[in-house]
């Protein structure tokens, strides 16, 4: 049986040809394929973390502000999985809120430290308020499956002057990203097929309000309207952004978190230089 990442491409490759796009430009696109990871609380794959859970933190590290989204085993993902130069153990701690003003952090403990379980619910996100208990609902907890997964580059393109120019392996192939986001949508345990409650690791993610995530969260003022939050400065150019980690909640009308990073911070585990993006779409 042909390996997933395979399958999938092999069915963009035939997509785009019949569609008449030329031969030369659908293999430049695929060339740009990422190994990502796919999470979901279904499927078969061996168990790499947890959406909630208890909050297990160093006793020196301060009280999270958000709630916790997913907790990951870096012990548990293969090397390669991804492309990006995660920890090989200890565990990955993604907090957010997947709501219009919603921000979040990343924490990380390396494997062996000792670890206290904190509040699960920080002061500002009460369970018994209603509001936020309905967002909790729709997050319910359990453990997350490991589905190795490929990724292409899912925005159009990045806006000219004055916003920025393309991302590096971002051409504008209006086409091609089209044809990808068809055929995102038909596989059947992909991450808009809907029922489970879905994590991405690595790749290029998928958009945020219109925009490469990745690019966003350099440049917080190249956000157009009030869709989402956007936690830090940033450079005047993008650097070597990448998306970390996306969540996409049970929220109604669609939300997700995006947890994006300079892959030098990343190697060097400074995860507080993180920025996240919350796309809120009611």
């Amino acid at each position: 049986m042909l390996p997933r990442n395979v399958k999938i491409l092999d069915q963009v490759r035939a997509e785009a040809l019949r569609r008449g796009i030329a031969a030369g430009d659908v293999e430049r696109w695929l060339g740009l394929a990422r190994p990502s990871a796919f999470l979901t609380q279904g499927g078969d794959g061996p168990v790499v973390g947890a959406i909630r859970g208890p909050v297990m933190l160093p006793a020196d590290a301060e009280d999270p502000e958000f709630p916790l989204i997913a907790t990951i085993d870096c012990a548990a993902l293969p090397a390669d999985v991804t492309d990006l130069p995660l920890p090989s153990d200890g565990q990955l701690l993604l907090f957010g809120w997947p709501e219009e003003s919603g921000w979040g952090e990343v924490m990380y403990v390396p494997a062996g430290v000792a670890v206290e379980e904190r509040e699960q619910y920080p002061p500002d996100f009460p369970p018994d308020d209603e509001e936020f208990a309905e967002v909790y609902a729709e997050i319910p907890p359990g453990d997350l499956h490991l589905t190795v997964d490929i990724s292409l580059p899912y925005v159009k393109t990045i806006p000219g002057p004055p916003w920025s120019p393309p991302l590096p392996g971002d051409p504008p192939f209006e086409e091609m990203t089209e044809l990808w986001k068809d055929v995102l949508g038909k596989v059947p345990d992909g991450p808009f097929s809907g029922g489970w409650t879905p994590l991405l690791l690595g790749g290029y993610g998928t958009e945020c309000n219109g925009f490469n995530p990745a690019w966003l969260g350099a440049n917080p003022s190249g956000r157009s309207g009030h869709d989402g939050g956007v936690r830090g400065g940033g450079p005047p150019d993008h650097g070597d952004w990448v998306v970390l980690a996306e969540f996409h909640g049970g929220r109604q009308g669609g939300a997700s978190i995006h947890w994006v990073i300079q892959r030098a911070d990343l190697k060097e585990r400074r995860f507080d230089q993180a920025r996240v993006l919350v796309y809120w779409n009611p």
